[in-house]
């Protein structure tokens, strides 16, 4: 049969990104394939968030391209691109209301039109990371770093994207959640994950 390489998801092909007169990656290639795991590795301020940023369509490269189903990144509408490479950062944007406000915000969005939220399926992707309904009713503002990670992925999961780019996704977590999150995520999307060291 094919390699799964043979079509791969997502692609970058000679990026380059040129900071303060520095290049801090060049000559960058990268291939994603359906299905594939891949993580960023490197230490503090190497990069690795402005990778994904970049990958995501959020930041500029100054060198080389990226696609989506060899389609280069400025030929795609965003709001398509986004909805199927989603980066989650480090430190998920604050929301307004319960949880549950937050996890159903996104339904709303033109992009997503036609996907209805399944309070369900919250609830079931909840109790897979050790959550359960109480969790719904919080307040978002209220949350930790960790919950507030909890419910971005939550968030990003109930409209899964085919790219998922996590920014040090477990940092905040305590190595059960972290475990109980990483084997959530490899079910439902390819994904990049930058990590530490």
């Amino acid at each position: 049969g094919e390699s799964p390489m043979a079509h791969p998801l997502l692609t970058a092909t000679g990026l380059g990104r040129l900071v303060e007169e520095r290049w801090l990656w060049r000559d960058l290639e990268l291939a994603l394939a359906p299905g594939e795991t891949l993580a960023i590795t490197g230490g503090s301020g190497s990069g690795k968030t402005l990778l994904l940023r970049a990958l995501a369509g959020l930041d500029p490269v100054d060198e080389g391209e990226i696609a989506l189903d060899g389609r280069p990144l400025d030929a795609w509408p965003m709001p398509d691109y986004r909805a199927q490479v989603r980066y989650l950062p480090q430190k998920p944007v604050t929301i307004e209301g319960t949880v549950e406000d937050g996890l159903r915000f996104a339904f709303g969005l033109r992009v997503h039109r036609g996907a209805a939220f399944s309070r369900e399926r919250a609830l079931d992707l909840l109790a897979r990371v050790g959550r359960d309904e109480r969790f719904l009713a919080a307040q978002a503002a209220s949350l930790s770093g960790g919950e507030g990670q909890l419910l971005a992925l939550l968030r990003t999961l109930l409209l899964p994207p085919r790219v998922l780019l996590l920014d040090e996704p477990t940092a905040s977590l305590d190595d059960a959640t972290a475990h109980d999150v990483e084997s959530l995520v490899a079910e439902n999307a390819s994904r990049l994950a930058a990590m530490q060291g």
